[in-house]
């Protein structure tokens, strides 16, 4: 067969089409994050009003309006999802998997693959949620035979019909998961090329011969996993976040994005899109036409009457914390991110200043938090604690010890670690107390350069012998994003106060408080 790309981004067949065509449409999302309710451009809380006058974007509601019309629009269609459903506000903390678990069944899921927040409450709080769902959760590169939740339950692949066609489904997940999440010791993950490639052989030994991989990995992994394997025909990705699009110049990449005659797609986050691809094989499995573009949820999409409903009741138990004001900001406070895990930003540094000042006085010089535990932007105006609790979801604590300044040194270096991947991981240091430059040039384990620490009103250079006293997060003081090197720190103690709280406390006492930038980390 001979293919050609057209200008969408998409694959036609350039020869005749094949006597008997199957059509297909896959509607998919990632990376929702618990996002039931409508969210603002900046991808936190949206206010009622706001909603009213057709500023929000998302939730549930708009989301089961979005994939009817869409089914009604197919001859075929079939829903999934790319992983993290998990984790990201209140309704996550409140009740865990089991209301993501009801919205899915409500929107008719197929299958979704494991992300990496569906770990942050280990393998028993995952196999809740599976025990909930009516369709299957897939991850293919992993051993967790050895895992007792998991072992007979979960499914590295599947098959589902679909028009009188069979459709193999195979689950990815990040490989990186015990440094990012909490999947516990039981599970070895494993490569995601060796792993697919096993799955499709295992499908097409069955005689199937249209796959599809649902892949919480990451852009950047997925073009991969297509150039290196045979026989994926699509791949539905999350992780990385990324919008993909054909009109819209903010997109990381066409949608979808052709590897050889694989078309992957990915839907941005948060339920802002849902993916809509359009896929036609050949009798033999051939894709011959791949062409889409995801379809926003915003205003236009009208919201279902009782999935609003529903919704409204959910939250009534989280009402009382989450709409209580605590403090208020002058201007939006930037938690984008792609600014957060790229530079200094407005909400790394808020962070950082807030664990800081809340150990101070226990003479705690430094303060280090990584930029994938901010997850949102703060609106100007009012901050109420659900605002709060959306840009740190985790329940983390604080956690303080002491480290020499070469294991700092370390530590800056291993936040850098993967700087030059487009996609970047959460492990970016913010800080306070410190200063530090970025040479983006150099070799990695030679970028950090400049380190110079408070002392009094100024700054000393980083004494590589000495011993500082550091305040984290217990996520990164176990090692969390790479910080390896905390692990076997001097005089550890993780269970200081909620990092939401100190944060929310010191917002508080800040009166109106303006977000800044200081030049505490630089380029080169």
């Amino acid at each position: 067969m001979i293919f050609k790309h057209i200008l969408t981004g998409g694959l036609v067949l350039a020869a005749s089409s094949a006597l008997a065509d199957y059509s297909l449409t896959v509607l998919h999302t990632n990376d929702f994050h618990a996002r039931f309710e409508p969210i603002s451009k900046y991808d936190s809380p949206c206010s009622v009003d706001n909603n009213t006058e057709g500023k929000c974007f998302g939730g549930s509601a708009r989301l089961v309006t979005a994939v009817a019309a869409a089914k009604a629009r197919s001859n075929n269609a079939i829903l999934v999802d790319g992983g993290d459903q998990f984790q990201g506000t209140l309704f996550y903390t409140y009740y865990k998997g089991a209301l993501a678990a009801e919205m899915m069944n409500k929107l008719g899921y197929d299958a979704m693959t494991v992300g990496n927040h569906e770990f942050d409450d280990g393998p028993e709080v995952l196999r809740g949620f599976m025990d909930r769902v009516d369709f299957p959760v897939l991850m293919s590169n992993a051993d967790f035979s050895g895992e007792p939740h998991l072992a007979g339950k979960l499914a590295k692949s599947t098959v589902i019909e679909r028009g009188g066609e069979k459709l193999g489904l195979i689950g990815l997940t990040p490989s990186n998961n015990k440094e990012i999440s909490s999947p516990g010791d039981n599970i070895v993950f494993t490569d995601p090329v060796d792993a697919v490639q096993q799955e499709v052989d295992k499908l097409a030994a069955e005689g199937v011969n249209k796959i599809i991989v649902l892949s919480h990995s990451g852009y950047s992994v997925d073009q991969d996993v297509a150039a290196n394997t045979t026989g994926v025909d699509v791949i539905v990705g999350g992780h990385s976040n990324s919008y993909l699009s054909n009109t819209s110049d903010r997109a990381q990449g066409p949608y979808p994005t052709m590897v050889g005659t694989t078309a992957i797609v990915q839907a941005y986050a948060y339920g802002k899109f849902l993916g809509e691809l359009n896929v036609t094989f050949d009798d033999a499995g051939n894709v011959t036409s791949a062409v889409g573009e995801p379809i926003s949820i915003d205003a236009s999409v009208a919201e279902d009457a009782d999935t609003l409903a529903r919704i409204a009741e959910a939250a009534k138990p989280l009402e009382e914390v989450r709409n209580k004001v605590v403090a208020v900001a002058a201007e939006m406070i930037d938690g984008e991110r792609a600014n957060c895990r790229t530079a200094e930003c407005q909400m790394g540094n808020l962070v950082a200043d807030a664990m800081l000042d809340r150990v101070r006085a226990q003479g705690v010089q430094i303060a280090i938090t990584n930029g994938g535990g901010l997850r949102a932007s703060i609106d100007a105006g009012g901050i109420t604690m659900g605002e709060v609790y959306t840009v740190l979801p985790f329940q983390n604590t604080l956690a303080t010890f002491q480290i020499k300044g070469s294991v700092i040194k370390d530590a800056l270096e291993n936040a850098v670690l993967q700087y030059d991947d487009p996609e970047k991981d959460g492990r970016f240091a913010h800080v306070a107390g410190m200063k530090y430059t970025i040479n983006k040039a150099q070799t990695t384990g030679n970028r950090i350069s400049d380190i110079l620490v408070a002392n009094g009103d100024g700054f000393e250079p980083l004494d590589m012998d000495a011993v500082y006293t550091l305040v984290t997060n217990n996520f990164v003081r176990k090692g969390g994003d790479g910080y390896k090197m905390f692990r076997d720190a001097m005089n550890a103690y993780d269970f200081g106060p909620d990092l939401a709280d100190v944060t929310a406390e010191y917002l508080a006492a800040q009166g109106p408080y303006t977000p800044y930038t200081d030049g505490r980390i630089t380029m080169k």
